[in-house]
C-alpha cells in the first residue's frame, strides 16, 4: 500500500498550539492534564454506544520526559486549560509557554519503509526546503506537524518529491513508499524562516546537524533507569468495550498523577490511543485486556536537551534520522539502525531497540572533526 498524507481536521478545528511546562510547575497544570483524557460526555451520548473518549480531539499528544511537559493540542484547548488566566505559579510567573505560531498536523498511513528510513524520506523534503517540523509516529500512524502558514509550503515540498495529492481524499500519495508500522517518533520547536539558506543536499543538511549540536554542545543522553514501552489503547471487543475505555482512563490518570519519568500520549479523532511509556507504568493497566502490543519489548530514549537552539533551527530530526539510517556524507558505509524519533517542545528523543544502544550512541556522537 502506499504510503499517503492527508491534512487533520476540518480547517475549522485543524489549528494546533504547542505548549511547554517545566517539569517544577507540572503539579500546576496536573488539573488541566486530566481535564484532557477525561473529557466532560457529550450531551445526550450514551458511553456504551458513543464513539470513544479517545476520539474527541482532531489531534493531541501529551508527553513527559525527564526534561519537559509538552503537548501538542487544538488552539482553543490550549487556550482555554493552559493560558494565562488558567494557572498561575505561586510566585506569580506564568509557567506554560504556549507557542505563538498555529500548527497543523499530517497524518502519514502505509506499509513498507523501516522506521528510520521512513523518518528520513519524510522529512527531508521539508528540511530541505527549509520548514521546521515537528514528527511524531504512534502505534499505527506517522503525524508531521509544521505551522500553518507554511502549508502552500509543505504541499510544495512534498510534491516536487514525488509525493501527489489526491484531492477527493485531500491527501499526498508518494507511490514508490511503502510504510512499515510498528515505530514511533517527532521534532523540535522552531519557527518557519531559518536564519541561513536550507542545504542543498542531505548530506549537507547531516553535516549542518552535527555542527550545530556541537556549538551548541548539545550531547545524546541515557538514562539507565529508563526502558520504554510501545503499545496502545484495546478496541478489539465489542463486549468489553466500555471497561476497556474504562481501564485505560484509569491507567492514564495514575499515571498523571504520579507524574510519570517518560510517557508520551497520542489521541486523534479515528485512530485507539497511541502509546510510548515507562515500562514501570505498565502496573497501573490490565495490560492483556487494555493495551495492544508487546509489553515484554522494551526501547531505550536517546535524549537530546534542544533548549540551547534558536527557535528557527530545521533539520534536526533529518540530520539524526540519516546518521541512523546508515547516510553518511563520507560515503563509508554504515549499518542501519531502527529507530524512531519523539520530539517534544524542548527536547529530541531517538529510540531504539536495547541492543542497538551502543551503536546508535557511538553514530550520534559529535566527532571532533565535525564543525561548520
Amino acid at each position: 500500500m502506499s504510503a499517503k498524507i492527508h491534512i487533520v481536521g476540518t480547517l475549522q478545528d485543524a489549528q494546533l498550539s504547542l505548549i511547554h511546562i517545566p517539569l517544577e510547575h507540572y503539579q500546576t497544570y496536573l488539573q488541566a492534564l486530566l481535564r484532557l483524557i477525561l473529557p466532560p460526555k457529550p450531551d445526550g451520548e450514551d458511553y456504551e454506544i458513543s464513539s470513544s473518549w479517545t476520539n474527541r480531539y482532531p489531534f493531541l499528544n501529551i508527553s513527559v520526559t525527564p526534561t519537559e511537559c509538552s503537548l501538542v493540542c487544538p488552539k482553543s484547548l490550549g487556550k482555554e486549560l493552559f493560558g494565562q488566566a488558567s494557572a498561575t505559579p505561586a510566585n506569580g510567573a506564568h509557567a506554560a509557554i504556549i507557542s505563538s505560531e498555529d500548527y497543523v498536523v499530517m497524518s502519514v498511513e502505509g506499509e513498507g519503509l523501516e522506521a528510520g528510513k521512513r523518518v528520513l524520506e519524510l522529512t527531508s523534503p521539508l528540511a530541505l526546503a527549509g520548514i521546521s517540523i515537528f514528527f511524531i509516529t504512534t502505534y499505527f500512524s506517522d503525524y508531521v506537524i509544521v505551522p500553518a502558514k507554511s502549508r502552500g509550503q509543505v504541499i510544495r515540498a512534498l510534491e516536487d518529491r514525488g509525493f501527489r495529492f489526491e484531492k477527493s481524499a485531500e491527501a499526498y500519495v508518494n507511490p514508490a513508499a511503502r510504510h512499515d508500522r510498528n515505530k514511533s517518533s517527532t521534532s523540535s520547536f522552531g519557527t518557519l524562516s531559518p536564519s541561513t539558506p536550507p542545504p542543498a543536499t542531505v548530506d549537507e543538511l547531516q553535516v549542518r546537524t552535527f555542527a550545530l549540536l556541537k556549538r551548541r554542545e548539545i550531547v545524546p543522553k541515557v538514562d539507565a533507569d529508563i526502558r520504554l514501552v510501545q503499545c496502545a489503547g484495546r478496541r478489539d471487543n465489542p463486549n468489553s468495550f466500555l471497561a476497556d475505555e474504562m481501564g485505560l482512563q484509569n491507567g492514564l490518570t495514575k499515571c498523571l498523577i504520579n507524574q510519570p519519568r517518560f510517557l508520551s500520549l497520542t489521541l486523534t479523532e479515528d485512530e485507539p490511543a497511541s502509546l510510548l511509556l515507562d515500562k514501570r507504568l505498565i502496573t497501573h493497566f490490565d495490560a492483556n485486556h487494555v493495551l495492544l502490543g508487546n509489553t515484554e519489548d522494551f526501547l531505550v530514549p536517546i535524549i537530546l536537551d534542544l533548549e540551547p537552539l534558536p527557535l528557527e533551527a530545521t533539520g534536526i530530526v533529518c540530520g539524526l534520522a540519516g546518521k541512523l539510517a546508515g547516510h553518511n556524507p563520507e560515503g563509508n558505509f554504515q549499518t542501519a539502525i531502527e529507530m524512531s524519533y519523539l520530539s517534544t517542545a524542548r527536547t529530541g528523543t531517538v529510540i531504539v531497540e536495547e541492543k542497538d544502544l551502543q551503536h546508535a550512541m557511538e553514530a550520534l556522537r559529535v566527532e571532533e572533526g565535525d564543525t561548520d
